[in-house]
């Protein structure tokens, strides 16, 4: 009875987790350029204490194991800001920005000039050209960037984005605010970027609430059957701790 209590509660312990997923997508609904993630999850089995007393062979126990966290990686819609300093990349690539512990890379292309004049993101990190950081002043007037990534000013070229390209996005980790780290990235050799919009996020909410509908009713079943298989344990021990004459 105590292993069909482990067996639920590693039920739950994966569908909270399952919930916190959810709950995360549908709180960066609006979060320029951020993934979609989802749990997945794996069957662990474990086998019953030795009891060699008994002729049948001790049966396994299967648990439940939320072993990964994986990214929904496909485009989100494009929509106009009206922002020169805002892009979207289209396809693949990655704008590299600068973080305390190295390179980092994000879909998220809401920017602006911090009081320096440096290019960052929405949470102030640098975005690096091939050349390094970009950094304008009141005279180089507007800004112009082109499809390639080629950023122009009224006083002529100033660089262009550092797009990368993963030969495996699974790999990737979040840092948390939209941000992944990777290894081995690659130069993205066609890169599209559209200027004055960004890449609005790619969770679908309606699909989100179901899902959290489903995980909701899932709980609640799983701890029914746990509520009976308590009842269950405690008329069992009443019914054997009663003195019959």
């Amino acid at each position: 009875m105590e292993n069909a209590l482990l067996i639920g509660l590693s039920r739950q312990a994966a569908l909270r987790n399952q919930l916190d997923v959810v709950a995360n997508n549908l709180a960066n609904l609006n979060t320029s350029g951020f993934k979609g993630q989802s749990l997945l999850f794996e069957e662990y089995l474990m086998p019953v204490a030795e009891a060699s007393a008994f002729e049948e062979g001790d049966q396994t126990y299967s648990y439940v194991l939320d072993y990964r966290t994986i990214f929904d990686n496909s485009q989100g819609a494009l929509v106009e800001t009206g922002n020169p300093l805002d892009i979207a990349v289209n396809g693949d690539g990655y704008l590299v920005v600068q973080t305390a512990n190295g390179e980092a890379y994000t879909r998220n292309g809401a920017l602006h000039l911090d009081q320096t004049g440096f290019l960052v993101t929405a949470d102030g990190r640098q975005v690096l050209s091939e050349g390094g950081p970009l950094q304008f002043t009141a005279d180089d007037g507007a800004v112009t960037i082109a499809a390639d990534g080629t950023i122009s000013t009224e006083l002529g070229e100033k660089g262009k984005l550092r797009l990368v390209r993963f030969e495996d996005e699974r790999t990737l980790t979040r840092l948390g605010d939209n941000v992944f780290q990777g290894n081995d990235p690659l130069p993205v050799e066609n890169p599209r970027i559209t200027q004055g919009a960004v890449e609005r996020s790619n969770v679908e909410g309606v699909v989100e609430i179901t899902r959290m509908i489903e995980i909701t009713r899932s709980y609640q079943a799983v701890s029914k059957m746990l509520s009976d298989a308590d009842d269950l344990l405690r008329k069992a021990i009443d019914d054997l701790g009663t003195i019959r004459v």
